[in-house]
């Protein structure tokens, strides 16, 4: 695998997680807007999952393996 392959493979992962704590924040900053507090456990469990994600394409990145395709 070349390393430019890796790099933009790493840097899509960085970009799909930073699109994601983005879209959290905002959804966090609506709810406050209603008076609708979300529980900080919850925030906390939506950023593990982001981790995760990132993890995945980090991996599929290193290694090759499959992942997902919007058609």
């Amino acid at each position: 695998m070349p390393l430019s392959a890796l790099v933009l493979g790493v840097f899509n992962a960085i970009i799909v997680g930073a699109v994601l704590v983005l879209l959290g924040a905002i959804i966090v900053m609506i709810s406050s807007w209603f008076k609708w507090p979300i529980d900080w456990n919850v925030q906390r469990m939506y950023l593990l999952v982001v981790l995760l994600v990132v993890i995945y394409l980090i991996f599929a990145a290193l290694f090759g393996m499959p992942h997902w395709r919007i058609i």
